[in-house]
């Protein structure tokens, strides 16, 4: 079964509290990196049993593989509705690694879309490094360095769909958006990981001067980005994390 199956079961028995999705992970070598979870505290079996007893709704909107690595799109509601992104690191055929970026599901915004809709599965495999590599390209120099006028080098107006539940399908607003140094901010590219047509961005920055974990997943089509999904979350200070293992 491919990584990104085994991982889809492990998110869903958070759902149903079955325990047998949970022997993808080895639990002696996890490395938890949400703040706010204690790592080791209570085992992921008693964890997800305790979970579904509060009647969770857990839906993986889409799940990729690149290398060792799995990322997932999903939509959670447990005491609220919330979006998410899921990343796994796998080391010899288990997930030993574990990052996120959850933030409460908004919208659909002024264009009509909603946070999670869309395509969900990866095409167009054989294009999946250049598309990594457009995709860096677009991060470094448009979101990092706000070069904004080079905003058109990757994404054509009117051929555009935005699932921020902020922004339209109009590139004026996140040209404004990205110009706004109040309102968003990207600092540092963590990580980039591909298949296909979908490629996720792990960066660190701001938003509205709160230091903060921005995850943005993009759709490509013949070299151009035509598509795009996002979540943002304020990162605690150190002196609330719960491990120590940092966010990123």
């Amino acid at each position: 079964m491919p990584n990104k199956d085994r991982i889809r079961a492990l998110l869903k028995s958070i759902e149903t509290g079955d325990p047998e999705p949970i022997s993808v992970v080895n639990e002696g070598k996890y490395i938890q990196h949400n703040p706010q979870t204690h790592e080791g505290s209570e085992g992921l079996a008693a964890l997800f049993k305790r979970l579904s007893q509060t009647n969770p709704k857990v839906n993986i909107v889409r799940a990729f593989e690149d290398g060792d690595f799995v990322f997932a799109h999903t939509e959670y509601d447990f005491s609220r509705r919330n979006i998410g992104f899921e990343v796994f690191r796998f080391d010899q055929g288990q997930a030993v690694e574990h990052w996120d970026n959850i933030q409460p599901r908004l919208g659909p915004n002024l264009s009509g879309h909603d946070m999670v809709g869309g395509p969900t599965g990866a095409r167009d495999l054989e294009q999946t490094e250049d598309n990594r590599s457009t995709v860096r390209d677009f991060v470094q120099t448009v979101l990092i360095a706000r070069q904004v006028e080079r905003l058109d080098d990757w994404i054509t107006q009117g051929a555009f769909t935005e699932h921020n539940p902020h922004l339209t399908d109009d590139l004026t607003g996140l040209v404004q958006h990205i110009s706004d140094k109040s309102a968003v901010g990207y600092h540092h590219m963590h990580r980039i990981l591909a298949e296909g047509d979908f490629v996720l961005t792990v960066c660190e920055g701001s938003r509205n001067g709160q230091h903060s974990a921005l995850y943005d997943l993009f759709r490509l089509s013949e070299g151009r980005i035509v598509e795009h999904w996002d979540t943002v979350e304020k990162v605690a200070p150190a002196s609330e994390w719960k491990n120590d293992n940092g966010k990123f």
